[in-house]
């Protein structure tokens, strides 16, 4: 066992036993705390607590309270190599790759769970018969059976983790701070690439603000059962629990991904859209990203997409217009406040990037593969013999004589039936290696945003883009995405879904509600709202071939919006928005673009829309949804009349 692990004298339910049961006499707590180990004993009160507490709950054999220090890092690593949780990838510096049991390989949503008092406090009430989508809601007795029927002695054998972490810069106004107990050290590495992790949290988190974040793989020793990959899961029992009331979360059987990393979308958006409800600010699926023009001024943008719809390759983006420059803050989560002069500032919570392997190549993302060239952990991706990585759409080319083996372990070649990785595979990597971060990444107080954009897959009918009319009825635009599905989650197909804000599986109250305090934030004195657009990179022909080629391109649709914050005339009303004017779009240089096509408006899609989209408010929203929304739906009802 490496020497850093802190080991408890005797068993150490034991011991903890003895700590809760001792608290008439406090200097004997203490003195039982010590005994386990001084470092415990140093930390703040109300951590102390919650270890002490998870520490009976779990009973771990040994307890690590992590620094964040380079060499615990590589003791970490070299534990999961010996485990045979990772292997190293010899083509790369520090990289390494990890393959998953095959039924833990993305976000469950069907088994996360928001815990309150009222229904209604988490999701709307549906209309009867219909099967609400916007969350799970759990009871407290129900929660705290669940609880009890997987946590005690779960860590049996195995070492707890404490890892303090901060969601934004250390000291930020705008950062949130969290301290989670897990038993995973492959959690333990990713926590520290995706999360500021270590030492210098303990003593920000000094007054006890701070979210409890308690997981486990569910696998204590000895096991009852072999490991598949030697990947400890329990996806019979996998249970991912957010009480918000008390800034919990409670996350147990799967180590993978955002089920896992409870900093990432069980923090950042469940846990912090509650919190940002609370204190008046927005926490949000948004990529946020800097662009300057080649005049020199600058601007910055958020938006919001479903997973794997293209935030990364948006924010790391190559523009293809001569004197465009992008720059990248965060490429998933914005946290969003009002300064004192009324500009909307959003930090990036986030360290690393948790990105989509597939797809990924020098055309899609060429500053996604330079950034994760050293430092990464590559997770369900295929193996090439020289040590290196592959998936499907890296578009490079295998060098004579190197061969691939798969996600599952298995021989692959190019035009095998099989993809040779899983299409949920990843790359965690850090943010501060990516080739264009923006100087203010890390800004205490955040950047300014000027333009806010949703968009998804949509294969027809939905234009380019196109800008809302007022903030209701931009709120309206972000309530009534939908998207293809995606593999980020559990379903399947190309089903199109609604996906309010890219939101719907990181909703943390009640949708109604939320909406509520968007359209709120209009009424603040002294307010500068950004202008909110829709894009739509995904439409497609009569043939399935795409109409907008994307990528690189796609700072030409960011150049009319720049020019549309700017106040520049180069836009038309219609029916469901402003479009570029004639001409307004710069095309210079791009061939055979169907405007026509690509910025039509099909009234048959058009009212077809309007009734999927109030079919979905009124059955999944109902009394919670805000009348102001409702409006906007009738407005555009009437104005797709006169297409």
């Amino acid at each position: 066992m490496p020497s850093f692990y802190l080991r408890a004298v005797g068993p150490c339910s034991r011991t903890v036993k003895r700590w809760v049961e001792s608290q008439r006499v406090t200097c004997r707590r203490a003195h039982a705390i010590r005994a386990l180990s001084e470092q415990v004993g140093r930390l703040p009160p109300a951590v102390r607590e919650f270890v002490v507490q998870g520490a009976e709950l779990c009973d771990p054999q040994n307890i690590h309270i992590c620094d964040g220090t380079t060499a615990e890092n590589d003791t970490i690593l070299t534990v999961l190599q010996q485990e045979g949780m990772l292997k190293k990838l010899t083509k790369y510096d520090n990289c390494w790759l990890a393959r998953t049991d095959p039924k833990d390989v993305a976000r469950v949503e069907s088994k996360t769970v928001i815990v309150t008092e009222k229904q209604r406090d988490t999701v709307p009430i549906p209309a009867d018969g219909v099967k609400g989508q916007l969350g799970n809601w759990m009871s407290p007795p129900e929660f705290l059976r669940a609880k009890d029927e997987r946590f005690p002695g779960c860590m049996k054998g195995r070492t707890m983790y404490v890892l303090p972490f901060s969601m934004g810069p250390v000291g930020s106004p705008l950062s949130k701070y969290g301290v989670q107990l897990t038993d995973s050290p492959y959690v333990v590495a990713s926590m520290r690439i995706m999360t500021r992790m270590g030492t210098p949290v303990l003593d920000a988190v000094g007054n006890g603000d701070f979210v409890k974040c308690l997981h486990s793989v569910g696998q204590p020793l000895p096991l009852k059962a072999p490991l598949v990959n030697a990947w400890p899961c329990n996806p019979e029992k996998t249970l991912i629990a957010h009480v918000p009331d008390s800034r919990e979360i409670i996350s147990f059987g799967s180590g993978y991904g955002g089920n896992s990393l409870l900093g990432k979308k069980c923090f950042a958006l469940r846990i912090a859209s509650r919190i940002a409800k609370d204190e008046g600010w927005l926490a949000e699926h948004m990529l946020i990203l800097g662009i300057t023009n080649p005049a020199g001024r600058k601007r910055y943008i958020a938006a919001a997409f479903p997973s794997a719809c293209g935030k990364t390759n948006l924010a790391m983006m190559r523009p293809s217009l001569p004197g465009w420059k992008v720059q990248c803050v965060g490429d998933d989560i914005a946290w969003m406040k009002f300064d004192s002069q009324g500009r909307l500032r959003a930090i990036n919570p986030e360290n690393g990037f948790f990105g989509v392997a597939p797809g990924t190549s020098a055309k899609t993302n060429p500053n996604a593969l330079s950034t994760a060239e050293s430092n990464t952990i590559f997770t369900n991706v295929a193996e090439t013999s020289d040590g290196g990585v592959y998936w499907e759409g890296l578009d490079q080319p295998l060098p004579p004589g190197v061969t691939v083996t798969s996600w599952l372990g298995k021989s692959w070649k190019p035009g095998d039936k099989e993809p040779c990785a899983h299409p949920n595979s990843r790359f965690c990597t850090p943010a501060a290696q990516c080739p264009i971060m923006d100087d203010a990444w890390e800004s205490p107080e955040g950047v300014p945003i000027d333009a806010i954009i949703f968009g998804g897959r949509r294969p027809e009918g939905v234009p380019l883009v196109y800008e809302s009319y007022n903030w209701n009825h931009g709120v309206f635009v972000g309530a009534s995405m939908r998207s293809e599905a995606t593999a980020a989650a559990e379903h399947k197909g190309k089903v199109i879904m609604h996906d309010p804000f890219a939101m719907r599986p990181f909703f943390g109250y009640n949708f109604g509600h939320y909406l509520s305090h968007w359209l709120s934030l209009q009424h603040r004195e002294g307010v500068k709202l950004p202008k909110i657009f829709h894009v739509n990179w995904f439409r497609k022909d009569s043939e399935g071939r795409f109409l907008w080629p994307g990528f690189g391109e796609n700072s030409r649709v960011l150049d009319w919006i720049f020019r549309r914050v700017e106040g520049e005339e180069c836009a038309r009303p219609t029916p469901i928005g402003y479009l570029p004017a004639a001409g307004a779009l710069n095309l210079q240089g791009l061939g055979g673009i169907d405007t026509e096509q690509l910025f039509s408006l099909p009234k048959g899609f058009w009212e077809k829309e309007v009734q999927d989209v109030g079919r979905y408010l009124s059955e999944q929203v109902t009394d919670d949804l805000p009348p102001q929304i409702m409006q906007e739906l009738k407005g555009l009802e009437n104005r797709v009349g006169s297409i």
